[in-house]
Order: C-alpha cells, then structure tokens, then sequence
C-alpha cells in the first residue's frame, strides 16, 4: 500500500509542473491524468501489487470506465472458464465480462504480477489510440528473465554510462529511499522487466559485505510490488578478499561453503533475490581459469549455493585472451562450445548479441544455435558506447530486431527462438540489457534514448514484434497524438542506427573508435600493448585492400557457424554486403553489387550517413512548434552535435584510408576539412562513462 500511494503522490507533484514545462522525467508514461470521480476500478483482493495496478487505472482511465482487477484463482473469475492456463506466471488477459450481474472489463492473470502487466498494457493500448470498447487484450512473455544491468560502480559513477551518476545514491542507502526508486519500478513495470542487476560486472567484493546487502534490500523493498528481482554481479574472489581464504578456486570445498554462507546471508535480507552475474576471465577479472578450472566449474558452484533458495546464476561468455589470438572474435565459441550440457540447471550463459564488443553492427555471435543444452541468455548494450554516447540519436531497435531475427542455420531456428528457449526446449530463458539509465533528469541522457530502454523491454517481452511499430508505440506515448511529430520522430529513429554504422564504418568494419574513452574515430592506432585493442587489428587495410579475412585462409572463424551459414560467408559473393569486410578482405577496387568500386561504395557510405543526419536536422526543424521546447530544443542542440562528430567521423576516417591506399577521393566528394596530423592530434580527457 505505502508503495502504491508514494508513487500517486509524486506523480501528482510532478504533474502539477508538468503543466509549466515536460522535461522528459516522465519518460514514456506521458499519459494525462484524469478524474477519478465517475471511474470505478474494483480490486477482489487488495495486495501491495494489485493496489499498485488500481492506483495506475484509477488516475488515467477516462470517466465513466468500469474495471475488475482479480487473479484467476478467485472464486468470481475462476467460474468464467477464461483462458487462463496459457498465461504462465506474468501474461494477462484484458476483456469484458459480467461479474456478479454487473458489466466490467476484467484485467486479471494467474498472479499478482500478471494483472499488473495487464493494467499497464490497458494504459498502453489507451494511450496508442485504443478504447476502452476494444481493448481485448492478452499477452504473455517469451522469455522469463528481462533483466536490466547496471554497469553503476560503488562511487557512484557509471562505466559506459552517458546520463549523469548513478541511480543508486549507495551513501545514503537504506536510510533514504528517493523516490526515483520507484519511478524507475514503475517505468520498467510499464514495458515487462522483471529484473535488475544493481552493480557493475567489474564488481567490487564490497558489494557482498553486510553493509552494501542491506543496501541492496532496501531497493529489493521498492521494487518487489512492481514484478522487480535484484540481482548482484559478484567479484569471483571475494572468498579472499572478504572471507580471509587463500584461494577462490571452485573446487575447494571451503570456497563452496563461503559461497554458500554468503549466498544465505543475502537470501535472509532478500527473499526473493534473483542471484548472481559474473563477469570471469575477461578485462583482468578473476575468474575459475585461474586455477586450471572451467567456467562450467565455477558457475555450477556458484549455482549450487543459490538453488536451495531459487536463484539462478547468470555467467557471462564475454571472454578473450590476454596473448595475441588468431580473432578475439573466436574467444568466447572455443571457451564456451565444449562445455555444452555441463552447467547447472540453474545457469545461464550470458552471450553478447556479437563476438567482439557492441559494435555498431556485428554478425550474430556463433554461440547461438551452436549449445542447444545450454540456456544463452541474450546481452543487448542499451548505452551506446559505440553509437555516439548520449547526443548521437541513435534508435537501437532496428539492432535488436537484426540480431534476433537472424538465422543460425539449423532449420528454422534463429536467434530469437534459441533466446526465448522454443527452439531447443528450454524452460529458464533470459535477455539483458547493459542499462543507459543516469541521475539525469530524463533519465537516459536525451529523449531519444528512452526509446531505446523501451525497446529493449518490449522486445525481451516479445522478441517478434518489429521495431518499427515499437517505435511509433513509443513516440505515440512520449510526444503526444500529433500524427506529424509521431511521422516525424518514427522517420529519424527508424535509418538513424544505420546512420551511425555508415559514418563510423560501413560494410563490416568495427572497432575503429578512440583508445579507452571510445569517443571519436581512432583507425590509425596500432601502439597498445594488446594487439586486439589496436582498430588496426580489425581492418587490416593496406594499400591492396581491406577487411578481416575470417574464412579458411585467414581465421577460419566462418567454421564457428552452422554449415549453411558458414559456406555462405566463407565467399565474398554470398557474404551480406554489411557484413562483407568483416569475413573478408578486400580488393579497393572490387566491383560492388551499386556498381562502383568498394572504395567509391565506401566513401559513398561515409556522405550517406554524415546526410542523413543533416535531414534529421530538417525534419525536427519543422516540428519546433509542435514539441514543448525543453525537450525540443535539447534534441535539436544534440542534433547539432551529432552533424558536427558524423563529419568528424567521416572525415578523419577518409583522410587516414587515403594514407593506406593512396587513393583519390571519387570526383565530386568533399576533401576532409584537416590532414591526417590534425585527427591523430586530438585529444580528449574526462570523456562520460570512461574510468579508469
């Protein structure tokens, strides 16, 4: 109840000024509060999170609605016969029924969770230009984890993160709740996640003390109502660190007994605590390697200590070698490929959507489809690390839509199915996203972005539905009826990724940023200790050509995917043109399928990407009048932005592809406006979400 009546209170305060000025804080939940007088919305039994779902109605329905929140286990519902064994623990039906002689539209699900959903999906459809006359509605989640992570550091900062400090005010947690704990439950209530990841996965072993669990179960406190589990990344050697033992490694009997002491230690401050995510072998992390173990080894010991209380492990196969290997792309499949069918039951293999690092466009990563006994957990980057930070719009749904929809090559499968267990019958299934949620006022860093912590839930709710209609669900909700601003919006976000992979490296190529910040282009580096971290590692360019050469004679990479992909890709003919240079090498003057040779094609990507921005610019120009102006005017001013780094990109990329191949610009094109010795000069310190 306290929940429920905190929120009502500060949305009605917020409310108030909204009337002055839209800031964004109310992200997509723009939906105008109405009357209660004459909206009757019943509850048949009045739970923390059912009240929740009446307050949320009670405020927005138009008057005159008449609604029944139950569950399928009450004696009025359960005699309707409705449709309800279908539903799981979390999908929800939406529909009129007479209940006691009394027409109603009845929201209900088999738990408290479900009907929640379904209130928050009634408020959608209103709010998309629904009625009330026609909202039938049902759903039900495809995958059963939709976990957020945040990458929120004990200090308060943010690695990779683009929208002010953390969330998390750790000081002055437990004592103080702000109230943006609950805001933030609500909006991620909105969209279907379940879960949240509270630290960074380059965990501290502070956050496993008494002091930070305590701290972790206050939140626990606040988002429970709302459907939300916490979750903690934890540091692989805190048995050394925190409990005084020598070793951390997973087959020590006394370092499975900390784990599992520690593991109920949490579970008494937090019932339900969702369990672990651990990032192991990678970036200098520790990790069961270390001591001649498995990550099999180390993840089953870790699930064990959380089964008897229901937990699960999340184990992240984002690996690579601390030597010089053949592909970093290869890291993760070797490691992970032979250990298929000897994790725990209650761990997921958490698999980032491709084999190298969120790149603006990678292929799908081979694991998928290649451990058909192993749950993989998708794991989607929401903060653009690579796609412009903050002032970049960037839409990201038209990523995630590409990367599930591929197909592994076995059958009909794709990624999606494997994500969402259907394919190869799994039951406990999940997808991440590594979160772009700051202490900024609009919560991500610009109005855009939201879009992209929406698309992520909706999609981890529903992998098959399309970004574009997500798209235009979302501007409907956040900018208001007006068909030109919803066109408008849905226009720029729809080519806008596509944007940022042609003003950063088309074709396939990737990892061509700055050296540890990540902002701005940096082809030229080749210095780092590390020969992977070097962006001339992944393009290769010479003055013959450019590419990765990932076939048979190179890597041999392709051979991580099925048979049908894999001979598909090992031929530049049949290679995807956006893929094509990261599978190949090249020749500059291979004709390209436009008819121009690849470094025309590539040139011509580079202006294709810098003008799309431009027309960005335009067409949010002609709806300044249309926007309230804070939210406007920042998009606008990112915007100006964003033209500016795309030909900063453009053109410090083609001044350095010149040096290598010594080619002339195609006639007509614009020379970079510096030499190559202006780009390599730039520097650029206390860059957001970099620390070292």
């Amino acid at each position: 109840m306290r929940a429920g009546t905190r929120i009502v209170g500060a949305l009605a305060l917020l409310l108030a000024g909204a009337a002055q000025a839209e800031d964004g804080y109310r992200l997509w939940l723009t939906a105008p509060l109405h009357q209660a007088a004459g909206t009757g919305v019943a509850v048949l039994r009045a739970t923390p999170t059912l009240m929740l779902a009446k307050n949320e109605l009670a405020t927005r329905l138009p008057a005159g609605a008449n609604v029944t929140l139950a569950t399928s286990g009450d004696a009025a519902v359960s005699a309707l016969r409705l449709p309800f064994a279908t539903l799981g623990d979390e999908g929800y039906l939406v529909r009129p029924v007479t209940l006691a002689g009394r027409p109603t539209l009845l929201v209900a699900g088999n738990t408290d969770r479900g009907t929640l959903y379904g209130a928050l999906a009634l408020l959608r459809h209103l709010a998309t230009g629904g009625t009330m006359a026609n909202a039938t509605l049902t759903s039900t989640p495809k995958v059963k984890l939709r976990v957020l992570n945040h990458w929120d550091n004990l200090d308060e900062t943010v690695e990779r993160g683009y929208a002010g400090d953390s969330l998390w005010d750790w000081w002055t947690l437990p004592d103080r709740i702000d109230p943006r704990y609950t805001d933030y439950a609500r909006a991620n209530a909105s969209i279907g996640i379940n879960g949240t990841v509270l630290n960074n996965v380059n965990a501290k072993a502070d956050s496993l003390t008494p002091r930070y669990i305590a701290k972790a179960a206050a939140l626990a406190d606040v988002f429970r109502p709302w459907g939300i589990k916490v979750y903690l990344s934890a540091r692989f050697s805190a048995p050394i660190e925190l409990g005084g033992l020598k070793t951390a490694d997973p087959r020590d009997p006394a370092v499975a007994a900390w784990w599992k002491a520690k593991a109920d230690e949490i579970y008494r401050a937090i019932p339900d605590f969702g369990g672990f995510l651990v990032k192991a072998n990678s970036e200098g992390q520790p990790g069961p390697r270390d001591y001649g173990a498995t990550h099999a080894d180390g993840a089953n010991m870790l699930a064990a200590a959380v089964k008897p209380h229901g937990g699960i492990v999340m184990w992240r196969a984002f690996v690579y070698a601390d030597t010089d290997p053949s592909d970093r792309a290869k890291q993760a499949y070797t490691e992970f490929k032979p250990l298929d069918g000897t994790f725990a039951d209650n761990v997921l293999v958490q698999v980032k959507n491709g084999a190298i690092d969120f790149q603006p466009r990678e292929p799908f990563h081979p694991l998928f489809g290649a451990m058909p006994k192993t749950p993989l957990m998708m794991e989607f980057q929401i903060t653009k690390e690579y796609l412009g930070f903050a002032t970049h719009l960037a839409y990201l749904g038209p990523l995630f839509q590409e990367t599930l929809a591929s197909k592994t090559g076995r059958g009909a499968e794709t990624v999606a199915t494997v994500v969402d267990g259907s394919s190869e019958g799994h039951r406990l299934t999940g997808m991440a996203g590594v979160a772009n949620i700051g202490r900024d006022r609009d919560w991500s860093g610009s109005t855009f972005n939201q879009a992209n912590w929406y698309a992520f839930g909706r999609l981890a709710w529903d992998p098959a539905l399309g970004a574009e209609p997500i798209a235009r669900e979302w501007a409907r909700q956040t900018f208001g009826t007006d068909r030109r601003v919803i066109d408008t919006a849905v226009t720029m976000m729809m080519g806008s990724r596509e944007a940022v992979v042609d003003y950063t490296g088309a074709l396939g190529l990737a990892h061509l940023m700055a050296t540890g910040h990540h902002y701005g282009p940096g082809p030229w580096v080749d210095d780092l200790k590390r020969p992977e971290w070097n962006p001339v590692y992944y393009h290769k360019a010479d003055r013959n050509g450019i590419g990765f050469d990932r076939t048979s004679t190179g890597s041999d990479a392709v051979a991580q995917y099925a048979p049908a992909i894999a001979k598909r890709l090992a031929d530049p003919r049949t290679t995807p043109e956006r893929e094509l240079l990261w599978f190949h090498h090249v020749a500059w003057d291979r004709t390209m399928p436009s008819g121009r040779t690849l470094w025309q094609d590539l040139v011509a990507h580079y202006d294709r990407g810098v003008a799309y921005v431009a027309d960005m610019r335009r067409r949010w120009d002609g709806v300044r009048d249309l926007v309230d102006r804070e939210r406007w005017e920042k998009t606008a001013t990112y915007l100006v932005v964003q033209e500016r780094e795309a030909r900063w990109w453009r053109d410090a990329s083609l001044a350095y592809w010149m040096s290598v191949n010594g080619r002339q610009l195609p006639p007509g094109v614009d020379a970079p406006a510096h030499d190559l010795a202006w780009y390599k000069a730039q520097t650029f310190r206390y860059v957001p979400g970099h620390y070292d």
